[in-house]
């Protein structure tokens, strides 16, 4: 299998679930090519084509982390490739991250549409991404009964008229956005929630949601592929985000710490809602947060977690995932064009 990822920057590529998905591959016997999201090259009435690194097949490292370092150490060339020799891509790079760089938030989708028409397997499927492409919003397209309640808006009053419905206690977010950069956790006491409002407000669309108490302890991310759960002997692709005191973001990179958590019915049932229209719409691996019984976010441009794994003596999924993309070539081979990019993305 001749696999492609998309990155924003392949230079500044860390440890992450990205590259526990490419080291994966590589480990599998799989040819790996790694991308910018800004290395498509369009020429009319010529196959889509790109230009990447390949993961020398010298590189033996049993570590994820040093196979990124190593890959970044070897000073590869990038070739261009066309999109004929390729079997599948995988779009992984956040738009949220390019902020500098607009040009970049949807090249990668929206390239990802056209590499879809040359045959290539698109993960997740392009149109799905597209669509889904505001997570946030997304989000809102969900059941109410497994949400917090919350306002999207670009009025201030209705945010104070929220606030006031909320007894004065809700988080404000940007509608765009990750990492829990920008989030506040907003009360009565707050002496600066008008400069607040204002500086998201500046930003585009600001989210007001519910503030749950349970956040005390934390989120849980929930890793999903193909609308469920991947579970290896009795563990469950399920981590607990822990901040540490004073902190409400539940965010790895805002410092919170991975935590080990059980399945419940609670987890269960919030999946059993969420996973028909994942599979229905092609999302084949997707993040959710998780507040005791109420889902606070979806994501479904470039989902981590698989890193944190290890810290809880967790195995990484990372075979479970390759595995579910050997599986989805496989159908593909055999039924030719007659399975489309988004049945193939969902289908286990």
């Amino acid at each position: 299998m001749r696999i492609c990822f998309v990155l924003n920057n392949v230079r500044e590529e860390n440890y992450n679930t990205s590259v526990v998905l490419m080291h994966t591959a590589h480990k599998r016997g799989h040819t790996v090519f790694m991308m910018d999201v800004g290395d498509f090259n369009f020429t009319h009435d010529e196959p889509l084509s790109i230009h990447a690194i390949q993961t020398p097949k010298s590189i033996k490292t049993k570590s994820a982390k040093k196979f990124i370092e190593d890959v970044k150490k070897a000073n590869l060339k990038k070739k261009k490739i066309s999109a004929k020799n390729i079997d599948v891509l995988f779009i992984r790079n956040n738009p949220t991250e390019e902020i500098e760089r607009q040009w970049a938030e949807h090249a990668g989708v929206a390239f990802g549409k056209m590499m879809q028409q040359e045959g290539v397997l698109v993960l997740n499927d392009a149109y799905a991404l597209s669509h889904a492409f505001i997570d946030k919003l997304y989000f809102e397209e969900l059941p109410s009964s497994i949400k917090p309640d919350s306002i999207i808006t670009r009025k201030k009053e209705d945010i104070l008229d929220f606030f006031k419905k909320q007894n004065k206690k809700m988080v404000l977010k940007p509608l765009e956005g990750s990492g829990g950069k920008d989030v506040y956790l907003i009360d009565e006491n707050e002496k600066n929630l008008n400069q607040i409002i204002e500086t998201l407000l500046n930003q585009g669309y600001v989210i007001a949601q519910e503030f749950l108490p349970d956040v005390k302890d934390g989120d849980v991310r929930i890793i999903l592929m193909n609308g469920q759960v991947i579970e290896r002997d009795g563990k469950y692709s399920m981590i607990r985000r822990k901040m540490g005191k004073g902190e409400f973001r539940s965010n790895f990179k805002q410092g919170a710490t991975a935590k080990a958590v059980e399945m419940n019915k609670d987890f269960q049932k919030i999946i059993e809602v969420v996973a028909p229209k994942l599979i229905n719409d092609g999302l084949f691996f997707v993040g959710l947060d998780v507040v005791k019984d109420k889902l606070i976010e979806i994501n479904v441009l470039s989902p981590g977690g698989l890193d944190y794994f290890n810290e809880i003596d967790y195995p990484d999924f990372g075979d479970e995932v390759i595995d579910a993309i050997e599986r989805k070539i496989a159908y593909k081979e055999m039924h030719g064009n007659h399975l489309s990019n988004k049945f193939l993305a969902t289908m286990a």
